[in-house]
C-alpha cells in the first residue's frame, strides 16, 4: 500500500503493469498462430478451461472456495459477455486480421462502454467523451481504410466480429456497475467456469481438430495459463495494490505490445497509418474513460 505522502507509483507495480500489458498484448499473437489449427470453438474452450483450472488451483491454495448459490446467474452473464463471446469473436477474426490490428481495435472497449451507458442508463455524454468517440472512430476508419489486411476478401466479417467483441466488453462493464458485489478472484473464477459451459455446446458443430504439433500445443498452454490465468491474477493484484483506475491504464498499453509482437514474430507490416490510427484510438479511448496522467500518481492512504 502506498504511503500517504508518496505520489509515485511503486516501481514493482509499474513493472507488473508493463508485464500485464505485454502478456495481454501477446494473446493476439497466440490466437493468430493457433486458430487455423484448432478452429475458434476448440481453441477458446481450451483457453478458458486452462484458465479456470489455473485459478481453481490458486483459490485452493488460498483457501477461497467459490460460492455458486445465488450467484450462478451473475457468473453466467459475466462469463458470456466478458469472456466466452468476446474470446470467440476475437478468435474468429484472428483467422483473417493481423494481431496488431486486433490489439488496437481491442482498445475501443471503453468507447462502446460509454455509448452503451448513454443508451442503457441514459448517461449524458460529456463533451470530452464525445470528442474521444470522434477520435476513436476516426482512428478505426483510418486503420480499416488503409490497412491491406482489412481490405482483403472476407475481412468485413472479421472486422464486425472484432468490434462485436469490444462491444461485449462495453456491455460487461455496464453490467458490472449494477451487478452484485463479488470479490475479484470470485468473479474471475465464476465467469471463467461459466465461459467453459457457454463454449461447450459449440464443439459438436466444429470438426475435431488433429493433434497439433508440440510448438502449437505450447502456444495453447501459454494462451490459457499465462494470457488468461496468470494475467487475471496480475490484474487483480494491481487493483489491490494501486487501485482500479491506475490498473485500467493497462488497456492503453496493450496495443503497443500487440503491434510490437506482431511485427517481431509474425512479420506484420507497421505503416504510418498503423501508428496514426493507434494513436487516435488510444487517445480517444483515454478521453472517453476520463483518464488523466495524474491518475498514476493518485494518493492512497
Amino acid at each position: 500500500m502506498w504511503c500517504q505522502h508518496n505520489r509515485t507509483m511503486p516501481f514493482a507495480s509499474l513493472i507488473q503493469l508493463l508485464l500485464l500489458a505485454a502478456i495481454w498484448g501477446s494473446s493476439f499473437l497466440f490466437l493468430r498462430a493457433t486458430v487455423h489449427l484448432l478452429g475458434p470453438a476448440w481453441l477458446i474452450e481450451l483457453r478458458v478451461l486452462l484458465g479456470a483450472l489455473f485459478l481453481w488451483v490458486v483459490a485452493r491454495w488460498l483457501r477461497q472456495p467459490l460460492a455458486w448459490r445465488g450467484q450462478a446467474r451473475h457468473y453466467a452473464v459475466l462469463g458470456l459477455f466478458n469472456t466466452a463471446l468476446p474470446f470467440l469473436l476475437f478468435a474468429y477474426a484472428a483467422r483473417t486480421l493481423p494481431a496488431s490490428l486486433l490489439s488496437i481495435l481491442n482498445a475501443t472497449g471503453p468507447i462502446w462502454g460509454a455509448l452503451i451507458a448513454a443508451v442503457w442508463q441514459r448517461t449524458p455524454l460529456r463533451p470530452r467523451a464525445a470528442l474521444g468517440m470522434v477520435l476513436g472512430v476516426g482512428g478505426v476508419v483510418l486503420l480499416l481504410g488503409l490497412d491491406a489486411a482489412a481490405l482483403q476478401f472476407g475481412a468485413g466479417w472479421a472486422i464486425a466480429a472484432t468490434l462485436g467483441a469490444t462491444a461485449c466488453y462495453g456491455l460487461a462493464s455496464n453490467y458490472a456497475r449494477v451487478a452484485p458485489t463479488q470479490g475479484p478472484l470470485a468473479n474471475a473464477r465464476g465467469s471463467m467456469w461459466a465461459a467453459v459451459l457457454w463454449v461447450l455446446p459449440l464443439l459438436p458443430w466444429q470438426s475435431v481438430p488433429a493433434v497439433p504439433a508440440p510448438q502449437a500445443q505450447a502456444m495453447v498452454l501459454v494462451l490459457g495459463l499465462l494470457c488468461t490465468g496468470v494475467a487475471y491474477l496480475l490484474y487483480f493484484r494491481l487493483v489491490a495494490d494501486i487501485g482500479a483506475a491506475p490498473a485500467l491504464t493497462v488497456g492503453f498499453l496493450i496495443p503497443l505490445f500487440g503491434v510490437l509482437w506482431g511485427w517481431l514474430f509474425l512479420d506484420e507490416a507497421v505503416g504510418w497509418h498503423t501508428l496514426a490510427g493507434a494513436t487516435a484510438v488510444i487517445t480517444g479511448t483515454a478521453l472517453v474513460a476520463g483518464f488523466k496522467p495524474q491518475t498514476l500518481w493518485t494518493r492512497r492512504p
